[in-house]
C-alpha cells in the first residue's frame, strides 16, 4: 500500500491591492475630467435693466361674462342680451385691448350653448377669452 502524502498547500488569496489601484487611478481620471469640464468661463454680459415704467402698469379688471344652466347670458349679474353683451365687449376692449375676458359657465352648460357665445365673442373682438367653470 502506498501511503498517501499530503501535500500543504497554502489557501488561494487573490491580491486586491492592482484592483484597488486601477479603481483609484480610473476614479482620479474622472474626476479631473469633470473638474475640467465644469469649469467654463461665463461671459461678462451686461444685464438689461428694467424700466420702472413697465413695472408700474396696472393690468385692467376682467370682463366677466356669465353663462347659466338656462342659457341667460350675465354681465356684471345682470342679465343681458346678444346686443348688450357685443357693446359691452367692444367698449371693454377699446378701453382695455390687453384686457381679459372671462366666460364663467355653469358645469352643466351643454357645449353647444358655449360654443355659440365664444363664436359671439370673437365676433365682436374677443380673440383672448378664458374659461372658467362653476359648481
Amino acid at each position: 500500500m502506498r501511503s498517501r502524502r499530503q501535500q500543504h498547500t497554502s489557501p488561494v488569496d487573490v491580491n486586491l491591492v492592482p484592483m484597488m489601484d486601477v479603481i483609484l487611478t480610473i476614479l482620479t481620471f474622472f474626476i479631473i475630467i469633470s473638474m475640467t469640464l465644469s469649469n467654463q468661463k461665463s461671459l461678462n454680459v451686461p444685464l438689461p435693466r428694467v424700466d420702472q415704467s413697465a413695472s408700474e402698469v396696472k393690468q385692467a379688471d376682467p370682463l366677466v361674462i356669465g353663462l347659466n344652466l338656462q342659457g341667460q347670458i350675465l354681465l356684471a349679474g345682470k342679465p343681458a342680451n346678444g346686443a348688450e353683451l357685443a357693446t359691452q365687449v367692444q367698449t371693454y376692449l377699446t378701453k382695455n385691448p390687453t384686457g381679459a375676458v372671462i366666460l364663467k359657465a355653469d358645469r352643466q352648460v351643454t357645449y353647444e350653448q358655449l360654443a355659440k357665445l365664444l363664436a359671439e365673442l370673437q365676433r365682436v373682438g374677443g380673440e383672448r377669452v378664458s374659461l372658467a367653470i362653476t359648481n
